[in-house]
């Protein structure tokens, strides 16, 4: 019965259980030790049929990273609603994004550890996610910034930059959220709105922080960009 059962399953709805058990597995074990055996155990279908569906693991592996990354981008920009304060967009949408890796732990390391470090192919898949992300909040931190402040605006180079800063904490900070026992979505979000938007409210306001006077008088090379 079972088997039957399995076998009059849409095509689509068994792919994406054996994507579901995948992600699984690559975010458990790392795709190297990953087993296509025990991903089609987990899925509950024969091995063959796994490579039917998703041709090799290369292929598997790239189908749940693009999957994942795609619901968490879609998570975020839906987590953001439109009308808020500048704090609130900022808040709502780290609620939703601690939210959803709290929420889906091994997409979360599969993406953010293991894609990102297995293969150059893996890891531009993650980076086409997170240029995503940053491109959508350098937008609201930009928005803000306008609503804030008449004349001047920030720099876009700038706007940028705290994109990336922002971002970057928001990553380190989901990794230590899921690695600590009792960290909810909802306190790693305040944590980073508590770290990051003291100072970004200030700019916002036309106060930026300053050197102390006479500290870093000695001029700097620029940062090269890698490559």
């Amino acid at each position: 019965m079972g088997a039957q059962r399995t076998k009059r399953m849409p095509r689509a709805v068994r792919e994406q259980q054996m994507l579901d058990a995948a992600v699984s597995v690559f975010g458990q074990r790392g795709y190297a030790a990953a087993s296509m055996d025990e991903i089609a155990e987990l899925a509950g279908v024969s091995k063959p049929l796994v490579y039917l569906y998703l041709n090799s693991k290369d292929d598997l592996f790239t189908a749940c990273i693009r999957r994942e990354a795609r619901s968490l981008t879609e998570a975020v920009r839906a987590g953001v609603r439109p009308g808020l304060s500048a704090d609130g967009q900022l808040w709502s949408g780290l609620r939703a994004f601690f939210t959803h890796t709290a929420h889906h732990p091994d997409a979360w390391r599969m993406l953010h550890l293991h894609a990102r470090t297995h293969g150059e192919r893996f890891a531009a898949e993650v980076a086409a996610m997170r240029a995503d992300i940053v491109a959508f909040v350098t937008q609201l931190i930009a928005a803000a910034a306008r609503d804030a402040r008449r004349d001047p605006r920030l720099p876009e180079d700038e706007v940028a930059g705290l994109a990336e800063a922002l971002v970057g904490a928001a990553e380190s900070l989901a990794d230590w959220a899921g690695a600590t026992e009792g960290v909810t979505a909802k306190q790693a979000a305040a944590t980073l709105m508590n770290f990051a938007w003291a100072g970004l409210g200030d700019l916002m306001a036309g106060r930026p922080w300053s050197p102390p006077e006479g500290a870093g008088a000695d001029p700097e090379p620029a940062v090269q960009a890698a490559g």
